[in-house]
């Protein structure tokens, strides 16, 4: 079965490519740590991460969703990049920069879910409900280690989370429930719209 809607190919092959980035993120993330605590909780979201780009590879193959080249060599580049600057960067940022990657990546899996229901599919929504919520566990846990810092209020100014701006609408302590999924993200999907009309016509030259 081919999907006959551009945004959601998009958005898996976009998800497909940024989880590897992410992973590599990570392992950079946990070498430059010198808590153990801290190392084996950053690789254990690494391995959430490839687990993600496998279970998402899983639905391309299903609807004959090539993976991007263009997106692959992309988020090879940017993975690497992140990987090596974690041990020049200091402590706080590496931290900060994962909780704010989290928190967009929630959204990412929740739209793939209401896109999905658009066309009457339905098959997929434990798998999108399991990821999004594990995407958030993450942006937890990456804003417990650094709601303290002082640095924290000055980067929420410049990039928008921390304390009071999150990229997602999700509370976990007041419950997230796979049949009310499709209610959040809402205002944080218009946002996306002019940056996937761009990406589109990116993505169609390769």
């Amino acid at each position: 079965m081919l999907l006959n809607d551009k945004a959601l190919v998009n958005l898996l092959k976009q998800a497909y490519s940024a989880e590897k980035a992410a992973a590599f993120a990570y392992q950079g993330h946990a070498g430059s740590v010198s808590s153990k605590v801290e190392k084996e909780a950053i690789k254990q979201i690494e391995i959430d991460e490839w687990n993600h780009r496998r279970e998402v590879l899983t639905l391309m193959d299903i609807y004959q969703v090539p993976v991007s080249k263009w997106y692959e060599v992309k988020n090879y580049i940017i993975g690497k990049t992140i990987s090596a600057s974690c041990y020049l960067i200091g402590w706080f940022m590496p931290f900060y920069f994962a909780g704010n990657l989290e928190s967009g990546n929630v959204c990412e899996y929740v739209r793939m879910k209401r896109l999905f229901n658009a066309l009457n599919i339905t098959a997929h929504d434990e798998i999108l409900y399991e990821m999004s919520l594990k995407e958030k566990e993450h942006e937890v846990y990456f804003y417990e280690q650094i709601k303290d810092s002082k640095l924290l209020p000055f980067f929420e100014r410049i990039f928008a989370w921390g304390v009071n701006k999150r990229k997602n609408d999700i509370d976990l302590e007041q419950g997230f429930l796979i049949e009310n999924t499709n209610r959040y993200c809402e205002g944080f999907h218009e946002k996306k719209k002019a940056h996937e009309t761009t990406a589109l016509v990116t993505e169609e030259q390769f």
